[in-house]
C-alpha cells in the first residue's frame, strides 16, 4: 500500500513575468507539509527569462 502523508508537491510560478510580456514561464516544483503550512508558499527564486531574482508564488 502507498503511504499517505501530509507532504504534497506544489508548483511555484513567477508573478512578474505575466505583466512583463516576455514569452515563457518560470516555474519551480517543491514540496510542503500540508498540515504545518496551510498558507500558500512564496519564495524569491531566479527567473532565467528575465535574468533576475523574482517572487514566485504557489499556484492552484
Amino acid at each position: 500500500m502507498a503511504k499517505k502523508g501530509n507532504r504534497i508537491q506544489v508548483i511555484l510560478e513567477c508573478t512578474e513575468q505575466k505583466t512583463s510580456g516576455v514569452p515563457g514561464m518560470s516555474r519551480y516544483i517543491t514540496k510542503k507539509n500540508r498540515k504545518n503550512t496551510t498558507a500558500r508558499l512564496e519564495f524569491k527564486k531566479y527567473n532565467p527569462f528575465l535574468k533576475k531574482v523574482t517572487v514566485h508564488k504557489e499556484i492552484k
